[in-house]
């Protein structure tokens, strides 16, 4: 018998290759609409996916067949885990292979908003020359507030660090660690949140926090959509409060009609935090040998039919 992985989402074609090798039939399935996932997968032993599948209930349900997830990145908030686990499916994924690709668009995040990088090239393509009006700041000497200090946290503080930057870290897990957010918060003069979404951290910065923050503070982004009240981010940017900022997630992506998007003073980008050719390899290579493990040895204690 041949076991089918269903590929939901690209991929780099190294992985693909390896777990074809390995003898399983794939179905590459990215370009495929995903209101039509629930439709084909009840034939498949497998799901490899990235951020943009949503393996809820209703795609659980019908996947009769089902033994393996496997989640091409870190974050596991678009997988219903507790319904997999009903089910007794495994769930795997490829932590910190993308870390380095998140902490470096942070810092090009950052260095972009000190210095109007995007507004000064979008005025020149207008024929404008607003030398005077782009006056930056320098970061050396700045206040960096970093909340969360996974792989990723760890990674900015380090960069941030090396560019002459005060760094205070916020750990909500730690509190014995890590200085308090509300410490935190009136001392940053540019901050980034490196979280994953839970019930915890599900808009943990919101209207109360950005009150608490420095006028003029710039708010970089890269987490997860959900993790930043949006709307709040909103109405500070156009208050002043916030003078300007970064964001590659969005809670519904792609986003529709998204009023940050309106905003002169906010830069952003379709979630490529992981999106560099290092991370996609690594995550892919990882994924496919943490699918194909999985399966054989659900093969051995004979519990796939």
């Amino acid at each position: 018998m041949t076991y089918k992985i269903l590929v939901c989402d690209k991929i780099a074609d190294e992985g693909i290759k390896l777990m074809k090798e390995k003898g399983y039939e794939l179905t590459k399935a990215w370009d495929t609409a995903k209101t039509e996932l629930p439709k084909i997968v009840s034939e498949y032993h497998a799901l490899i996916v990235r951020s943009a599948t949503k393996v809820n209930a209703e795609l659980l349900a019908n996947a009769k067949k089902l033994r393996v997830i496997g989640r091409a990145g870190e974050g596991l908030d678009n997988i219903d885990l507790k319904k997999a686990e009903e089910l007794g499916i495994t769930v795997v994924n490829t932590p910190h292979v993308s870390y380095l690709s998140v902490a470096e668009l942070t810092i090009g995040y950052l260095l972009a908003l000190a210095r109007g990088i995007v507004e000064g090239t979008t005025s020149l393509r207008e024929g404008k020359w607003k030398k005077d009006e782009l006056m930056g700041v320098e970061v050396n000497g700045k206040t960096l507030g970093v909340i969360g200090c996974g792989y990723i946290g760890k990674t900015v503080e380090r960069l941030a660090i090396s560019l002459g930057m005060k760094v205070l870290v916020v750990d909500e897990c730690v509190f014995d660690r890590f200085i308090p957010i509300n410490e935190m918060l009136p001392q940053a003069d540019f901050i980034t949140i490196h979280v994953p979404l839970t019930p915890h951290t599900r808009y943990m910065l919101s209207t109360k926090e950005f009150n608490m923050m420095k006028d003029g503070v710039m708010i970089i982004d890269c987490s997860r959509g959900g993790v930043v009240n949006q709307d709040a981010l909103y109405n500070a940017l156009v208050s002043g409060k916030v003078k300007a900022a970064a964001v590659d997630v969005f809670e519904e992506e792609p986003p529709k009609n998204s009023k940050l998007l309106t905003l002169k003073n906010v830069i952003a980008t379709p979630h490529i935090g992981a999106q560099t050719e290092g991370a996609q390899l690594k995550a892919s290579i990882q994924i496919a040998n943490k699918v194909v493990e999985t399966l054989e040895k659900i093969c051995e204690l004979k519990l796939l039919g």
